[in-house]
């Protein structure tokens, strides 16, 4: 699992800066669909929390998910490349945070 979300990570970000560089292209079918698959892959990674096994974390990950997921709409609507460098700064975050985990703690839910 931990190799599969730190993969779901990668490509939300990759996704969010394929949009963002879309938007300056005025490609605006190119944004949309790369900000379509950014919210598939945000909505993959609240899916495969564990509100058991991870309580209050994972409540706030999943709150931290739909607010990004609201954002990537508004900017898909408004074509606001401010939002989509604040998806991907919170993102960024989540990733770093996550690569932080100790190696012997990769499998601990495997």
């Amino acid at each position: 699992p931990h190799t599969l979300i730190t993969m779901l990570l990668d490509g939300a970000l990759e996704r969010t800066a394929e949009a963002k560089g879309a938007l300056s292209r005025q490609d605006v079918a190119r944004s949309g669909e790369s900000i379509g698959k950014a919210i598939g892959i945000v909505d993959s990674l609240r899916v495969s929390l564990d509100s058991e096994q991870g309580g209050e974390i994972a409540r706030n990950l999943s709150a931290l998910y739909d607010y990004l997921t609201r954002r990537l709409l508004e900017a898909n609507a408004t074509k606001d490349a401010d939002m989509l460098d604040e998806v991907a700064g919170l993102l960024r975050e989540i990733k770093v945070a996550w690569d932080q985990i100790p190696a012997d703690l990769h499998h601990a839910s495997e």
